[in-house]
């Protein structure tokens, strides 16, 4: 029997969540609907406990199908291909603030399935899919415990607005998608056109608030349709496996304190084999071995920093690694930047293209989106020491890559200022965390590097947390071990004027306000510091775009003229396009863009298609060449393949018996247009050019 539960948004919005209906044969299956968005989220849990992992096997997938927004997919094949970028970010927004609510130890698989089955223009369904998710786990057998709710946070005109429709978010100058309890919050996304923290911290307490109504409709449902949660054996290494390595926990200590991730690893490595020795039954539970080696590791280094101030490379809690910044590292791109911090290295490359070259975007919310500034970010198996297969970019490089793209949107020049495609893509050439907001301060330093004008420098860090009892500790510039064996991972982009870019994980149960808060201000003076290092390396913008990278003339014609610049099936065009080298775009306003590495070529392009498109003015003076000599006078060709008239009496000040005492046909001449009269004839003066006019030429 189909149930449901409505919560009002206020505005005469109300967003629904119904169960009973469709997807019956799931452990927990919900339809949540606000406006024209619908969204089906299902999940189903596996009844037994995979073998042989020692992780939580939970698997979440946003698959858009754009039958919800009334399109048919591209291609051949006309269906739905792999997951696009949208999807993947927002299948990663479902399982970030999910994961930390499942029993510590379970190890049932656990699939979540989120469906737009219709998208209007003005809903997004994101918010959607992370309320539906918890709604469908939360009525399920599934020992989740939830539920959460998610709600999204805009500022328009000073005011927050909470769950904006897609018009009002045009106009905001932030963007906070928050995640959480009744009491914590467990993740928060967010991008800002360079916002104080306290704007910041005001739009995450009114989106909580929001939260807690979704929660306790949430509540209401599972009353109506719940299930009971079900028994589940909990994951955990043999006791007396556990009393062994506890006995070796002094040596464990010794072995990690004062070395670098690599020696950490090969020494623990060694440890294992060490306490396994010759015995054939440890030897069979090396695995088991490994997982309380690395679970006595965290509390050692837990305890560490909680109850004596102390991080295993022998920093203070509120200090950063150390940390380089260099440009122009490679000779032919377009620009480049290398940024280090510690053992995490990143370069980014930055290249340059035409307005033709952006990326178009088959999205589910919007007619059609492009991007004319994209992040990409590559992660190689040898930046972590590893051998593995190069499989493509997957749901975390996509992640990242659109976390520092989303840092920088704020600070970069407009289109109709700087018409070009930018596209960076950061190398991770070293990892010890923090790779995405150190591929934030590489993009700033290629960016200004090539010549864009940002308006200004963007940096980033992340601040760790360390929770224990009541005890808790915020750690400044976390590396790969203690976002591993930590609580949080709060990651914040932004300038001197403030926050462009955040992004938050966590592995408990939430964050109160007053560490976000903390976590935040930490924030903000770590990344002056860390601007201001990178302000060594360039302090400003080049002056000049590299000489590798393209030129882009732009210029105006009239729309009505467009057809005849590209020609039947595109020959005119074409033949620019062959005979310059240049690339040509025209946008429907009549501006072209002419790009090219040569200037030359550029300035030729110019000059054909303002000849093509050419309007005669009275006082444009122009060289010209006589096509055709009548007794009254003589016809020039003008630009555009239009004729004037040299009327006898203004080819010369003196008195002219005859137009051949002065003129022959393909005589070079300067002419100046004295009128175009109301049938469009063009008349010309050749006498009336002035010496300073012809000089100009």
């Amino acid at each position: 029997m189909m149930k449901k539960v409505e919560v009002d948004l206020g505005g005469g919005r109300v967003l629904s969540i119904e169960s009973g209906k469709l997807a019956k044969e799931a452990s927990g299956a919900v339809v949540v609907r606000l406006g024209d968005t619908v969204v089906l989220a299902a999940t189903v849990a596996s009844q037994t406990p995979r073998e042989g992992i020692d992780f939580f096997p939970l698997l979440v997938d946003y698959e858009e199908k754009l039958y919800a927004a009334g399109k048919i997919p591209g291609g051949f094949f006309k269906r739905e291909g792999k997951p696009s970028e949208t999807a993947v970010l927002t299948s990663r927004k479902i399982d970030r603030p999910i994961r930390p609510l499942f029993p510590e130890g379970f190890r049932n698989d656990v699939q979540i399935s989120v469906t737009p089955l219709s998208v209007d223009l003005d809903n997004p369904p994101d918010v959607l899919a992370i309320n539906g998710a918890s709604a469908a786990l939360t009525i399920s057998d599934i020992p989740f415990q939830g539920p959460i709710g998610a709600a999204r946070a805009a500022k328009v005109n000073g005011k927050i607005i909470i769950n904006p429709t897609s018009k009002e978010m045009e106009e905001s100058s932030m963007d906070i998608m928050v995640a959480g309890t009744k009491d914590k919050i467990l993740m928060i996304e967010a991008g800002a056109e360079q916002v104080s923290e306290a704007e910041v911290m005001e739009a995450i307490e009114e989106a909580h608030k929001a939260i807690k109504k979704l929660i306790k409709a949430q509540e209401e449902l599972a009353k109506l349709v719940g299930k009971k949660k079900r028994e589940f054996k909990v994951y955990a290494p043999a006791k007396e496996i556990v009393e062994l390595v506890k006995k070796a926990s002094p040596k464990i200590k010794e072995t990690i304190l004062g070395k670098d991730k690599a020696e950490q690893k090969e020494a623990l490595s060694l440890l294992a084999d060490e306490l396994i020795g010759s015995d054939e039954e440890l030897k069979l539970a090396k695995k088991e071995i490994k997982t309380a080696i690395e679970d006595e590791q965290k509390k050692i280094i837990r305890q560490m920093m909680v109850n004596e101030g102390k991080r295993l490379d022998g920093r203070k809690l509120t200090e950063l690694r150390e940390i380089s910044a260099e440009v122009s590292v490679l000779p032919r791109v377009h620009g480049s930047g290398l940024f280090s911090r510690g053992q995490t290295q990143v370069m980014t490359i930055a290249t340059l293209g035409s307005l033709g070259e952006e990326q178009i975007i088959d999205a589910l919310n919007v007619e059609e989106e492009t991007k004319r500034y994209m992040h990409h970010y590559n992660f190689p198996s040898y930046s972590v020491g590893e051998v593995r297969p190069n499989r493509g970019p997957g749901r975390r490089e996509i992640g990242h890559g659109s976390l520092a793209e989303r840092a920088l949107i704020p600070v970069l020049p407009n289109e109709e200022v700087f018409p070009y495609t930018i596209r960076l893509v950061s190398e991770v050439l070293g990892s010890n965390g923090s790779t995405s907001m150190a591929s934030t301060c590489a993009s700033t330093l290629a960016l200004m590097d090539a010549g864009v004008k940002i308006s200004a420098p963007v940096a980033g860090i992340s601040i760790g947390l360390i929770t224990e009892g009541d005890k808790e500790v915020t750690l400044v510039d976390i590396q790969g071990i203690e976002d591993h064996f930590g609580d949080m991972d709060f990651k914040v982009a932004g300038t001197e004027k403030g926050i462009t870019a955040i992004q938050v994980d966590v592995k408990i149960d939430g964050l109160t306000h007053e560490i976000i808060k903390k976590a935040l201000s930490e924030a903000k003076e770590n990344r002056l510091k860390i601007l201001d290092i990178m302000k060594k390396a360039i302090a400003a913008p080049r002056a000049e775009l590299s000489e590798n990278a393209p030129r882009v003339i732009t210029l105006m014609i009239d729309p009505a003229k467009i057809g005849m610049v590209i020609g039947p099936g595109g020959k005119n065009i074409r033949g620019i396009i062959e005979e310059t080298g240049a690339k040509i775009d025209i946008e429907d306003s009549g501006q072209v863009l002419i790009t090219s590495v040569d200037r030359d070529a550029g300035e030729k392009a110019r000059k054909i298609i303002e000849g093509m498109t050419y309007e005669p003015k009275p006082g444009d003076v122009f060289k010209s060449h006589v096509v055709r000599i009548m007794p009254f006078g003589a016809f020039c060709e003008l630009p555009g393949g239009k004729d004037g008239l040299v009327h006898i009496s203004q080819i010369s000040q003196k008195r002219l018996n005859k137009v051949e005492d002065a003129l022959k046909l393909d005589d070079e001449v300067i002419v100046k247009v004295m009128e175009v009269d109301d049938m469009g004839r063009i008349n010309l003066s050749m006498k009336a050019v002035t010496e300073e006019e012809k000089a100009k030429l």
